[in-house]
């Protein structure tokens, strides 16, 4: 639950915007009394088959900002991530609004610039945002209250932000029918994550819950809202697992069997950069590192 026993005060207006390759999900969060607003985790377009990136999905969010007369605040990710480029830095250079994420970000960028071999002209001190939030800390968008709440587990660094009546809660619940999120990327934990998730579910009932991903289970259409009292009542994997011991069996065994994201070594060395790309080299072209049996695969018995 929030840190703070004081109510959060506002009802945001929330628009979703499903990013069908990475299948995740980018939110514009507006206050409906002063049309002040925030962007939540946005993405930079990249096709790993051809290594073009184009700006299509951010420049949407940009586009609704715009339609509806928002001035834009903040701009905000939950944690690095795995599965594709934040376009947070491209955001901050088109419109020079601040850029925030959680304070424990400098333990993931300690870890990967270790895994990356990065030169020491990589700060990992977080320096790459313009404002690094701890747990419990609040601001504003418009008049409307946001707390930060550390919600480990999936990453070192996760937060989730509850603004009003809404949280945004990333990559710990998914929509009811598809469960929680892995938690077993470099610094991630099960164990960690069930505590995230029980302060989550803490909130009250009629809280909107706005996931990060959503997988389209069954082959249904995109979704990204629920409530925690949805999930208390549905989420495939917290009904079947009741506790601690038996979410943690639950999500090891799950993780044991899925692949590692297509995209963790493309993401990461620029997300820990705050959605920078590489420089470009005296070619003019940039590059990304791999680095090659830096983490464990699944092959085939």
């Amino acid at each position: 639950m929030p840190a703070s026993s004081s109510p959060l005060k506002g009802n945001p207006v929330v628009k979703g915007f499903f990013e069908k390759r990475t299948s995740s999900v980018q939110y514009v969060v507006a206050d409906p009394e002063t049309k002040r607003a925030a962007i939540i985790d946005p993405v930079l377009d990249f096709d790993p088959k051809s290594g073009a990136t184009a700006t299509h999905s951010a420049d949407q969010l940009l586009a609704h900002i715009d339609q509806e007369d928002y001035t834009l605040e903040w701009i905000l990710d939950t944690h690095p991530h795995a599965d594709h480029f934040s376009a947070a830095g491209y955001l901050k250079d088109k419109t020079a609004v601040p850029t925030a994420i959680g304070e424990k970000v400098v333990e993931i960028q300690k870890l990967w610039k270790g895994i990356y071999n990065l030169p020491d002209s990589f700060p990992p001190d977080g320096s790459q945002w313009n404002r690094l939030f701890a747990d419990g800390e609040r601001f504003k968008i418009g008049n409307m209250d946001v707390e930060v709440v550390f919600t480990p587990g999936h990453t070192l660094a996760s937060i989730a932000y509850v603004v009003g009546d809404a949280a945004f809660i990333h990559d710990t619940i998914f929509m009811p029918d598809g469960g929680t999120a892995r938690a077993d990327f470099p610094g991630g934990s099960a164990k960690v994550l069930w505590n995230s998730i029980q302060r989550i579910m803490a909130l009250p009932d009629d809280t909107r819950l706005f996931t990060g991903h959503d997988y389209c289970p069954g082959g249904r259409k995109p979704e990204w809202e629920s409530t925690v009292a949805e999930q208390r009542a549905r989420n495939t994997h917290l009904v079947k697992a009741r506790t601690e011991e038996e979410f943690v069996a639950l999500r090891e065994k799950r993780d044991r069997e899925l692949p590692m994201p297509k995209l963790i070594l493309h993401s990461l060395q620029v997300n820990i950069q705050g959605g920078r790309l590489p420089e470009p080299e005296e070619n003019g072209i940039r590059y990304l590192k791999i680095p090659l049996d830096a983490l464990d695969a699944p092959w085939d018995e």
